[in-house]
């Protein structure tokens, strides 16, 4: 039920499932993570417009989508481009000497702190009645889109371990991810062998990280992206199900 599978997209998945600590459950089927929907065509999109998703937020640069496209117009659908990441690098010229785990929780970090207002927006944004079902996605729907994910979930209530392990389901897409961009730079070598790797030890740093520097995950949400208990209220109400006895 996780993961919805299309030909062209590689790491769409559905976050519904996953308990909170009050014993709740996100509802299934209203919010999404995703790679590049710039990708879907023919019965893809069909597949996708099946799903009924009326809100993509989009976390690229605006010079990623200019090059590569976004997700189709369709009536009914509402799209934000929200680039929350201000430091570009180019993961594929990194060196084979570069800790995967440490180095990506080092870029979350940045992220954190210099995409504060749309990371702000996007919490608002996925808070709002109307907006789901909703998909938020990057490029590989790996790193931009792994942070804000983690975000949304602690938020609700999910713990720790179940976000790591979240975040480690791309890994599952590893393999094609790479294969995508072997046959989308033909002329170029990957250089770095963490390319596409999502161990979860990434997510327990960025984790660990935002705690130490905030005291906590809705600590850091609270001082640095004006969520406020009114926002979390809504993001429980509308992607929460009621504990049954």
């Amino acid at each position: 039920m996780r993961h919805i599978a299309f030909e062209r997209l590689h790491n769409f998945r559905d976050l519904g499932g996953y308990r909170t600590r009050d014993g709740r459950t996100v509802r299934w089927r209203r919010l999404y993570r995703s790679d590049s929907l710039a990708k879907l065509q023919g019965e893809d999109w069909r597949r996708f417009l099946d799903l009924g998703v009326r809100t993509v937020i989009d976390l690229r640069y605006p010079w990623e989508i200019a090059a590569r496209g976004r997700v189709p117009d369709s009536d009914g659908l509402t799209y934000h481009n929200l680039s929350i990441e201000h430091q570009p690098y180019d993961q594929a010229e990194l060196g084979a000497d570069i800790d995967t785990a440490r180095f990506l929780a080092d870029r979350y970090a940045e992220v954190a702190l210099d995409g504060v207002e749309e990371l702000g927006q996007a919490l608002k944004v996925i808070a709002a009645e109307e907006s789901a079902p909703l998909v938020m996605h990057c490029a590989s729907g790996k790193d931009r889109t792994g942070l804000l994910a983690a975000l949304v979930l602690s938020l609700l209530g999910v713990d720790e371990e179940t976000i790591v392990e979240d975040f480690a389901l791309t890994e599952l897409a590893t393999e094609r991810l790479v294969a995508d961009w072997r046959a989308a730079h033909p002329d170029r070598t990957l250089k770095w062998p963490g390319y596409g790797r999502a161990p979860g030890e990434i997510m327990r740093l960025c984790l660990a990280d935002l705690a130490a520097g905030h005291g906590s995950v809705r600590d850091y949400a609270a001082d640095r992206l004006g969520v406020d208990d009114e926002l979390i209220t809504a993001l429980r109400e509308h992607y929460l199900m009621t504990p049954t006895t």
